[in-house]
């Protein structure tokens, strides 16, 4: 996917509020903690790097799902499988 630099900070900016939401409301971090692990998740990458927006192929909700569940968050909690209206309300 090859978009502006201004697409792509909108993108990382986007991604990491719906991720440290996530963390936050579900994972029971402070905002703090969430937005920390927010850019941990998200670091920005150079607009040379190759993979540059690979991690934006899923949205944040299934990453922060991902990472406080585990991989089959999807399986074994089926009520989280799809974005809540709440997190859905961010975008």
């Amino acid at each position: 996917m090859m978009v502006s630099e201004a697409e792509y900070l909108e993108y990382l900016r986007a991604e990491r509020r719906g991720y440290a939401w996530v963390m936050q409301y579900h994972g029971g971090l402070t905002p703090a903690e969430a937005h920390r692990a927010a850019a941990e998740q998200n670091p920005y990458e150079a607009e040379d790097d190759p993979y540059r927006t690979l991690v934006f192929h899923d949205e944040a909700w299934h990453w922060a799902m991902q990472a406080i569940h585990g991989e089959r968050y999807a399986s074994e909690h089926p009520e989280l499988a799809h974005p809540s209206p709440a997190y859905q309300a961010l975008t």
